[in-house]
């Protein structure tokens, strides 16, 4: 990711993760209601943690956007791309929200920003999202922006907060979808 690559909302900046984000990240994620449906946050989710995962998303050059509530001038949760394949024009990711920030619209937000990053600048052609069996409110989101339910992958993965073995729904949206849908 280009440093300097910064999505800009109504009410949002999605932004390069820094070291100055540590404490609203960990405010965020050391939280179970929130971690319990993200395959690799740990629960408790400490301060080292948090050093982390900045680190290495910087390091790594990864699309990992921290999500900057402009009014507070605070990180309020996170979305990225993930396994971005240019050849084939694909990529997957997710997103999460600070519970505190939960009900007020922020995730269609951010997401739909990301969305469109992935469509428009990035130009690629289709996103793959994924979700735990009885998360209806991150399926509800992807569904408004007209992803189409594809499958399970059954005992996908090992949550790192709860040790729960979940399935994966897995989601898609082409790029041409998208656009009969904005």
């Amino acid at each position: 990711m280009n440093s300097n690559d910064i999505i800009e909302t109504d009410r949002l900046i999605l932004r390069q993760y820094n070291l100055n984000d540590v404490d609203d990240i960990v405010e965020g994620l050391n939280n179970l209601n929130v971690t319990r449906w993200l395959a690799g946050a740990p629960y408790p989710y400490t301060q080292e943690d948090a050093e982390v995962f900045i680190n290495r998303s910087i390091n790594d050059k990864l699309y990992n956007f921290a999500v900057v509530l402009k009014s507070e001038n605070k990180v309020i949760g996170g979305t990225q791309l993930t396994n971005i394949n240019t050849i084939n024009g694909t990529a997957g990711g997710g997103i999460w929200i600070n519970e505190k920030y939960w009900g007020k619209g922020y995730g269609t937000e951010a997401f739909g920003a990301r969305i469109k990053y992935a469509f428009e600048v990035l130009g690629l052609r289709r996103l793959e999202n994924g979700y735990f069996k009885g998360n209806e409110s991150s399926h509800k989101m992807q569904l408004k922006f007209g992803y189409k339910d594809e499958g399970v992958r059954r005992q996908r993965f090992v949550s790192k907060s709860t040790g729960n073995i979940e399935d994966e729904c897995i989601t898609g949206l082409l790029k041409n979808e998208w656009i009969k849908n904005i």
